[in-house]
């Protein structure tokens, strides 16, 4: 695998080799040595699984208490994967990166802790898996709002449509009003 640090180090896109032929593909999608020595040292204690339709947002989720690093990938489909840095005493505090992760790229994005994590979908539909390391605690969880102007994300919206969001992320502060890190 190459491991790419993004304009923002501490957050690395993940590119695998894929072997594959006429009955198919195979890829190491995790080796722990090597994810250590590129990303750090964190351990997996709970694995995610969602699908969402085409112009779904979801995000941008943080945990203020118990904070949760993300590896994330597509397994089917296509989305626009962002991360934003909560971290006040990070030089790229308030700085965001993006990665498209799809099934046909394989791509993963490793969003540390102290980040606001949202993925937009591109496709008709996707699959999006990811790894936590720290386990989900809905007291604690705080919404950034996708459209930010502080933030300027430039989301690549399916026909210029506004994104389908949940009640809590149509709920969504500001930046400068946000729950940020030490």
């Amino acid at each position: 695998m190459e491991y790419i640090k993004q304009a923002i180090p501490d957050v690395v896109l993940i590119k695998p080799v894929i072997w594959g032929d006429d009955r198919g593909f195979f890829l190491e999608t995790f080796r722990q040595n090597e994810f250590v020595e590129h990303c750090g040292d964190f351990n997996f204690v709970q694995h995610n699984h969602s699908k969402s339709t085409q112009g779904i947002l979801r995000g941008l989720h943080y945990q203020i208490s118990q904070p949760q690093g993300k590896l994330v990938r597509v397994v089917q489909g296509e989305v626009f994967d962002v991360a934003v840095d909560m971290r006040r005493s990070s030089p790229t505090f308030g700085q965001w990166v993006e990665a498209t992760l799809s099934s046909a790229n394989q791509y993963q994005f490793w969003v540390p802790p102290g980040f606001a994590h949202a993925f937009y979908v591109v496709s008709e539909t996707a699959e999006f898996v990811y790894n936590c390391t720290d386990y989900y605690a809905p007291e604690y969880e705080r919404s950034l709002r996708w459209d930010c102007a502080e933030l300027n994300i430039q989301w690549p919206l399916v026909n210029g449509k506004a994104p389908t969001l949940s009640d809590k992320d149509a709920q969504a502060k500001g930046f400068s009003e946000c729950d940020t890190y030490a």
